[in-house]
């Protein structure tokens, strides 16, 4: 058919209405203020010497030495030549953060309603539903940004697989190739993992039903398509995968030599994260209903519990002032679930819950099954160690599944498929083709399950709840004799919360099951059904959404472009020209982890997955403040606290840049390597269990030195002298992927010491040593990128083409 101006209006207001609604929540954007998240804090400390890198000489650089005494900046936000799918994400995401997540989240749902032939009033309903999930807005407020971005594509993804499988071949397989590269280009694998673990249901789903409908050559041809653009896809990120996998190798998420903990037990083997690690933040199973009611559970680890309050008027009753009472009470620790932290309830919304039951009354089919399914896969794995056997056997053997951490996070999935389910729904009751009885009979036990579960809630709250929390005995000693009164005033308290939400949700509910009834009974058109739909879901949602990320949330960009201050210890240690690392052990460094590497090269930083070597070094000796490890890492300055004031200790005894030994000793593990840093003598010794090394001794000179002559984050460039062949020690992190390493100009194999760090054979004489940071991977991924981009281009057009073609042939 020909291009109909009438047919595409609609979606065109459609889009500027989401557009209006983004900039509308997060309106002080429009001021040129941003968010202020935590998150984006760290990252912007992390990578300030790699972005001032690139300010000065134009170029990128693959690695940084200002934090972890040097790591790759893979997962930094490096920025690889011909990845043009980045392009195409950065015209999307055209408003300003983050309002372009918001915006993202709307399109991508709204997209998938319509493939799967919902009306656009109701696809731009969903799209609301979906878009202010409370959980989608919070990783909003604390800089969870590459998790959201990952979530916003996922259900364009999905939006290509079913037109695929809905026979439009060329545009499902173009859709999905570009989803696939957008959602692989936010670089949450996290996210991107749990989504195919999503679309793994919703294959079962659609080959149980071409079995059953004998249509099983479609089925497989559809999975074909949808192979060659997930290998297109990754070929769009070729160099951001490569880059990736290799370093997740030597990452936190990889495998360790190690068989033992810093304490002498024995380590439990794994190929990934500890299960302590990743079930951490495990969903209690009863907390899951906060989905339905939001401060079931008594909300965030701080809420604004108002002067009305039991905190309130117990620090009034102490002696505290007005002001005093009224700032406890709104950083009142009213959660009170198993997690060790939670800024705000998952909640998808009583209005959207009450739908969601409705539709499991009307719809049948593989749509429902695929969906009531991700949502059931979602839930139990979200509960981690409360559901251990389920996650156990996840973590022993689904491929990749121990690399992630916080496993509740998985919920994103339940809150991509309840609100698809809840809006057909409304599908379904506008459709002429069921039966009013059928649809009455559906409202009767949707509003029984729903409403009754909050009045069970309300009626039962003392016999179903305690109100207590795991931390209520820490808050009893803290506030000493007090503590118990502090105790009672916040178990009064997040009752209260509980009944007002529980309260609120029932209301809601009774409202959604008013509207359809009197839709049923002619009383109500359908646009005002979707038009008071649309006003509770906004009610509903925002209202809980606000509570949490709001405009108090946003400052001026000035202060989030440049979040750290340095303070004296800084400012002294800046002035210090030389090339040499920082340990800030005081309160601000514990506060601010990445504050450190934001001005100087540290031993700090603030990353998910750092170099594991250096991880291990930390729980070893460097969180101990062991001073030989120190000195090796060329430690100089160590920011220090007394008495509140902050002051750089200089240590004298710092390695240096490099030096020459005297002994080298073969270690017959790494057990034994790590454990013999604690007292070696590391300027005259060094200790190895790497392969190609063997225990050797060299006679040093005394005029023997090496003197580091020119630096750069990705390049090191030093002299050395010696009368006799040598083996020379540098204070930077081995990295066995990328680092080069020359002398005169001739290449030579970096060797690996004490545990992290590198080393060279030296010939003896004059020499000039160079270090260059040139990955293959880099160059390799950007030529897949380039060809993969050059493939895709040209499948563009031919599908453009034929697309033509056929509405001239029309």
């Amino acid at each position: 058919m020909p291009f109909s101006v009438k047919k595409f209006l609609p979606h065109l207001l459609v889009l500027i209405g989401f557009i209006v609604v983004s900039l509308a929540y997060f309106s002080p954007v429009l001021q040129g203020k941003e968010i202020n998240q935590s998150d984006i804090m760290h990252y912007i400390g992390m990578a300030q010497q790699q972005k001032e890198f690139k300010a000065a000489t134009g170029q990128e650089t693959y690695w940084t030495n200002s934090a972890f005494s040097g790591m790759p900046t893979y997962q930094l936000g490096a920025r690889y030549p011909h990845n043009y799918i980045k392009s195409l994400d950065s015209v999307l995401r055209f408003l300003p953060r983050p309002a372009d997540y918001l915006f993202i989240y709307f399109l991508g749902f709204y997209i998938l309603l319509l493939s799967l032939k919902v009306d656009f009033k109701l696809a731009a309903l969903g799209a609301l539903a979906f878009g202010f999930s409370t959980y989608l807005i919070i990783i909003l407020g604390v800089g969870h940004n590459s998790k959201a971005h990952a979530i916003a594509y996922m259900p364009l993804v999905l939006s290509g697989i079913i037109l695929t499988f809905r026979r439009k071949y060329i545009k499902g397989f173009l859709l999905t190739a570009v989803a696939l590269g957008l959602e692989i280009g936010a670089n949450h694998f996290q996210m991107t993992y749990y989504l195919m673990l999503l679309v793994i249901v919703l294959g079962i789903a659609y080959l149980i039903d071409a079995f059953k409908k004998q249509v099983l050559p479609h089925f497989f041809k559809s999975v074909s398509l949808m192979v060659v653009a997930l290998i297109l896809a990754i070929g769009l990120n070729a160099t951001n995968i490569l880059a990736t996998q290799e370093y997740v190798k030597e990452s936190t998420r990889g495998t360790t030599e190690l068989t033992i903990n810093p304490d002498g037990s024995p380590k439990e083997a794994s190929t990934g994260l500890s299960k302590e690690y990743i079930t951490e933040y495990s969903y209690g199973i009863a907390e899951s209903l906060n989905l339905f009611v939001p401060r079931l559970y008594g909300g965030g680890n701080q809420e604004d519990v108002r002067k009305d309050s039991e905190i309130y008027s117990f620090f009034k009753t102490i002696g505290a002032t007005p002001i005093q009472a009224l700032q406890e009470a709104q950083t009142a620790p009213t959660y009170w679930g198993s997690q060790p932290i939670v800024e705000a309830p998952a909640y998808v919304g009583a209005v959207v819950i009450f739908l969601f039951v409705f539709s499991l009354f009307l719809l049948k089919g593989r749509l429902k099954w695929w969906l009531v399914g991700g949502t059931m896969l979602s839930l139990l794995l979200s509960y981690g160690k409360n559901l251990g056997f389920l996650t156990d056997a996840f973590i022993d053997y689904m491929p990749f599944y121990n690399k992630f951490r916080a496993v509740s996070s998985i919920q994103v999935i339940l809150e991509l498929c309840i609100p698809v389910l809840a809006i057909f729904g409304l599908v379904k009751l506008f459709n002429a083709f069921d039966k009013d009885e059928n649809k009455l009979k559906a409202l009767k036990w949707s509003f029984a399950i729903a409403g009754g579960l909050a009045l069970i809630f309300l009626l039962f709250k003392s016999v179903l709840f305690d109100f207590v929390g795991a931390n209520d005995g820490y808050f009893r000693n803290a506030y000493g004799q007090y503590g118990q009164g502090f105790v009672d005033a916040l178990r009064a308290d997040r009752e209260a919360l509980f009944t007002q939400d529980t309260l609120r949700s029932l209301i809601l509910v009774i409202i959604s099951a008013g509207t359809i009834f009197m839709f049923l009974k002619k009383k109500i058109s359908q646009n005002a059904v979707i038009g008071i739909f649309a006003l509770l879901i906004l009610f509903d949602l925002v209202g809980v959404d606000r509570r949490y990320v709001n405009t108090d949330n946003f400052v001026s960009s000035l202060k989030v472009q440049k979040p750290y201050q340095p303070n004296a210890a800084d400012k002294e240690i800046m002035a210090d020209d030389g090339y040499f690392r920082v340990w800030d052990i005081s309160t601000e460094g514990s506060r601010k982890p990445a504050k450190a590497a934001y001005y100087h090269n540290s031993l700090n930083g603030y990353h998910a997955a750092k170099l594991k070597r250096f991880e291990e070094l930390y729980d070893f000796y460097i969180s101990r403040n062991n001073m030989t490890v120190l000195n090796m890492f060329n430690t100089k300055y160590i920011i220090a606290e007394e008495e509140g004031e902050i002051f750089p200790y200089k240590n004298e005894d710092a390695n240096g840049n490099a030096w020459f030994i005297s002994e080298l000793e073969k270690k017959e593990s790494a057990n034994a390597e790590i454990l013999a840093l604690d007292s070696l003598q590391t300027s005259i010794k060094a200790v190895t269990s790497y392969k190609d090394l063997k225990s050797e001794r060299f006679e040093v000179d005394i005029a023997a030195n090496i003197t580091l002559t020119d630096f750069q984050p990705n390049a090191l460039k030093y002299k050395s002298t010696n009368a006799n062949k040598g083996f020379a020690v540098f204070s930077e992190m081995y990295y066995g992927n990328g680092w080069q390493a020359t002398i005169d100009g001739n290449s030579v194999p970096i060797q690996r010491v004490n545990y992290a760090l590198r080393a060279l054979k030296v010939p003896a004489g004059k020499h000039v040593i160079e270090f260059k940071f040139e990955p293959q991977v880099v160059q390799t991924g950007t030529m897949i990128s380039l060809a993969s981009s050059i493939v895709f281009g040209l499948l563009l057009l031919g599908g453009l083409y034929v697309g033509f073609k056929k509405t001239d042939e029309q």
